[in-house]
């Protein structure tokens, strides 16, 4: 699905509402809204969205009502979150911030539409059949995102030159994480360079990985661009900026929070318009 597809969908979705809507619903559709992420920094995101319905005569709290639920960068919440959503009879199920809320939103109903909006092949995630028919009940748009990332640290390497060996930060728990390291590695091992990967599930692990880098003299960082670092970006910037580390990130909000750079697609832009 192209882009400014990804709005149409939603639409005709609601669109067909009143064709299934049971007695007991309210007088409005209602349009689901799961992220991965959190509401206080996905403000931008979320104006996108509403812009792109308002484009298509959809304004919210007037002919449409948008339930959202964020997970704040924590994945074992989106099932709940899921479930919510689908209890609500909801007209179409949006999802953003992580393949993770693709797929909850999936595992909670194979009858309600959803629209996705990921990073990764979403055929190899298991969100669709085939990218020319999607099957079933989810469709949406990805960046396809493995050859930015090595162009992400293709970026880095020239910002620190003299470095041999880099380190990337991910978090395990993101089902599109082994894509993104492996297309990394396979950059990292092209130009005859060492790629440490360091993990993080919980905030602790942050530290323990800036620490890690410390000890090991590491002095170039990558930092993938998912929901539980989003909500975290703050500690990271600081911190990459007391270890004096040199760090690429996957979206401009870190280098819009102090972050040396970014490199990656303008998410609010997805939301809106994809």
């Amino acid at each position: 699905m192209r882009r400014r597809d990804f709005i149409k969908v939603v639409a005709l979705s609601v669109a067909a509402w009143p064709l299934a809507a049971h007695a007991q619903q309210p007088a409005m559709p209602v349009i689901g809204f799961l992220s991965g992420r959190s509401h206080d920094e996905s403000a931008q995101l979320v104006t996108a969205f509403q812009r792109g319905l308002g484009e298509l005569g959809y304004a919210e709290s007037q002919n449409v009502i948008v339930q959202y639920r964020w997970a704040e960068g924590q994945y074992d919440r989106l099932p709940m979150l899921a479930s919510e959503l689908t209890n609500r009879s909801v007209a179409v199920i949006v999802t953003t911030g992580g393949t993770a809320s693709a797929l909850a939103a999936k595992a909670a109903s194979t009858a309600i539409p959803i629209v996705f909006n990921v990073t990764e092949d979403p055929v190899k995630a298991g969100l669709v059949e085939s990218l020319s028919r999607p099957g079933r009940n989810a469709t949406g748009v990805t960046s396809l995102s493995a050859a930015i990332d090595a162009k992400r640290f293709s970026l880095l390497h020239d910002a620190v030159p003299d470095a041999r060996v880099f380190a990337m930060l991910v978090n395990p728990d993101d089902p599109a994480a082994e894509v993104m390291t492996t297309a990394v590695e396979n950059a990292a091992h092209d130009g005859g360079y060492k790629l440490i990967i360091l993990k993080a599930t919980k905030e602790n692990d942050i530290d323990a990985a800036f620490a890690t880098m410390d000890h090991q003299k590491l002095i170039a960082l990558m930092v993938i661009a998912e929901p539980f670092f989003i909500t975290r970006r703050a500690k990271l910037v600081t911190l990459a900026a007391r270890h004096s580390i040199p760090t690429i990130y996957g979206i401009r909000e870190f280098a819009a929070s102090g972050g040396l750079m970014s490199y990656g697609m303008l998410f609010s832009s997805g939301p809106r318009r994809s």
